[in-house]
């Protein structure tokens, strides 16, 4: 395993701008701490906030779904050492995020404000919702995730694992756990106003078009083993308990079937396209 030193350079510093990008949402949509909120107080017109939120939106979409598609990951690869190919597309994800931070526009005016009982059960369904996604990184290979892996930070996994499904964890509970909790932390919250229910859409609608296309490729890729997983676990939102009158023993083929890696988490990112 090669371990370039300007490769771990590069692969850490990624790492750690997912880090500060990642809490730096946290205390986005919170509203605290941040000098720049999703909600906070106007600065310019209606008119173009919404515009310039929306630009944003489309700019961080265009990024993600572009460096994921086969195509450009293969141009990258011509012109940068494979190892850090992932790495570039960490650095640039955290570089797109920072700049709809820095530039996002709050606009209009409230949509709920909730006190009491209510505010503690949607302030822990948002702390929930980020755990989970912080945890779902991990349930898949958080290092390969983030280009660690690739760059000289931990050995390569066995490629023969690299295509396998995994269906045990979270995995067990909903099919896109990582999904289910963005989308819990980008919609559970006490105070709702306009320019924050534009980003939940549009990020939740996004989301929603990844995973189509996630799907479609998991399908051509496992066949009747991911049709019966897609049968037995729900996408998002996990399915209520049900008692029955005696419990059985799980079917052993309907444990662990294959691993699923970083790769196929790209996926949800592009717009019809594998990514190899």
């Amino acid at each position: 395993m090669s371990r370039h030193p300007a490769h771990l350079l590069l692969s850490a510093a990624a790492w750690l701008g997912f880090v500060v990008v990642t809490v730096w949402t946290m205390a986005f949509l919170a509203g605290v701490v941040v000098p720049r909120t999703v909600d906070g107080p106007d600065r310019t017109t209606t008119a173009r906030a919404v515009a310039i939120d929306l630009a944003l939106l489309l700019f961080f979409a265009v990024q993600h779904s572009v460096m994921a598609r086969r195509q450009v990951k293969s141009w990258l690869s011509r012109r940068i050492p494979t190892a850090l190919e992932r790495t570039s597309y960490v650095l640039a994800t955290d570089i797109c995020l920072a700049l709809l931070l820095v530039l996002w526009q709050p606009w209009g005016g409230q949509i709920w404000h909730a006190e009491g009982p209510v505010m503690v059960i949607a302030w822990s369904l948002f702390a929930a919702g980020w755990a989970l996604t912080i945890t779902a990184t991990f349930a898949v290979d958080h290092l390969e995730l983030m280009g660690l892996r690739q760059a000289g930070w931990a050995t390569a996994r066995d490629p023969g694992l690299t295509s396998d499904l995994y269906v045990g964890g979270l995995h067990a509970v909903v099919r896109h756990p990582l999904m289910t909790g963005l989308v819990l932390a980008f919609w559970a919250t006490p105070r709702m106003g306009a320019s924050h229910l534009l980003f939940a859409l549009a990020a939740t609608g996004y989301i929603a078009v990844g995973i189509m296309f996630e799907e479609r490729d998991l399908r051509n890729t496992f066949g009747a083993a991911y049709d019966d997983y897609a049968a037995r676990v729900p996408a998002l939102l996990p399915r209520l308990p049900v008692r029955r009158g005696s419990v059985h023993s799980p079917d052993p083929s309907r444990r662990a079937i294959r691993r699923r890696t970083a790769a196929a988490e790209d996926v949800r990112t592009e717009t019809g396209e594998d990514t190899g």
